[in-house]
């Protein structure tokens, strides 16, 4: 996308008179490009461009089948139906601006949304663990909210409200095959994962065995780590990267939740959980966060030590969970 292009589409979203004078990109992103648009007149705003030069992930079979709930969240329709969800649930999420998926400002998927130049909680976190109390506690209703709905099936929001149907027989049914899928890759490519995978493998299918039948869903934003929530000016938290919203358990949501915030989880906490559940996909997103990151390393992503940081510290979680 030509900045000529940004240009056009950042005076259609923020009105005319405005001229853009400069384009941020905005690091992190490892499947769509974001760039923060100043305006002459300091106004700013949030482009998501979903593109394939700005998806750093090696393309893999599956990746467009959007009946498989954990297939990779790309695209304005998957956007604009996590937006509205999570809307309509009263959470809160950056206010669009525009949307073009017909190629009348660039050829490609576009997003003009609201910016919120603030900290991210998990910068919050680590500056301020007191000062980020209250924005935990109204992300804890938030997650109630989500918790509380009840989906018709489980799957990607888009594909279940748009009333069709996702793959597979149950949650952790999927769960369980995805997990095999990353411990086979996750071997693959690291001798300790290699050396362990017929432990591994016997674990999981036992976890598995343990899980009871369910049909209620909720909703689940899926990689909601404290990089993925801003905080806005009047300290409320804001869902970002919601492209992979989906209708699912609800313990696959606090197991990432756990992992990501270790003990600034705890006011996330919530009773009811089922045990069972959160033993399986504990160790499944161990796998996951040891796979994926190895395999992203395999094309040209930019921040190869923090991805080389999280294979290798989830790799030994992974391995605990069997030597224990």
């Amino acid at each position: 996308m030509t900045r000529k292009q940004l240009a056009g589409a950042a005076r259609a979203a923020l009105g005319g008179g405005r001229r853009l004078a400069a384009v941020e990109r905005i690091a992190g992103g490892s499947k769509k490009g974001v760039y923060r648009l100043v305006m002459d007149d300091a106004t700013t705003a949030i482009a998501y461009l979903w593109d394939d030069a700005e998806n750093y992930w090696p393309a893999a079979e599956g990746d467009d089948d959007l009946t498989d709930p954990f297939s990779p969240g790309l695209g304005l329709d998957l956007f604009e139906a996590a937006h509205t969800r999570l809307d309509a649930l009263g959470i809160r999420v950056p206010a669009i601006r525009l949307v073009d998926r017909n190629g009348a400002h660039c050829p490609a998927d576009l997003a003009i949304v609201e910016d919120l130049p603030g900290e991210s909680l998990e910068e919050l976190l680590a500056r301020d663990r007191r000062a980020a109390a209250p924005v935990m506690a109204r992300l804890a209703e938030s997650l109630e909210a989500m918790r509380g709905y009840r989906a018709p099936a489980y799957g990607k929001a888009a594909v279940v409200d748009g009333g069709g149907t996702s793959r597979g027989a149950s949650c952790e049914g999927l769960v369980l095959a995805r997990a095999l899928r990353d411990l086979a890759e996750a071997a693959s490519r690291d001798r300790r994962i290699a050396d362990a995978r017929e432990r591994l493998e016997e674990r999981l299918l036992d976890l598995a065995a343990a899980v009871r039948p369910r049909t209620e869903y909720a909703v689940v934003h899926g990689e909601l780590g404290p990089d993925h929530v801003l905080v806005d000016a009047d300290g409320n938290p804001v869902a970002i990267d919601i492209e992979g919203l989906m209708y699912f358990d609800v313990e696959w949501e606090h197991v990432f939740l756990r992992i990501r915030l270790h003990d600034a989880y705890r006011p996330l906490g919530v009773d009811g959980l089922d045990e069972d559940r959160l033993a399986l996909y504990m160790l499944a997103q161990r796998l996951s966060l040891t796979a994926g990151p190895l395999r992203l390393l395999d094309g040209d992503f930019p921040d190869r030590a923090s991805m080389a940081g999280i294979a290798e510290y989830n790799l030994k979680k992974a391995l605990e969970l069997v030597h224990a």
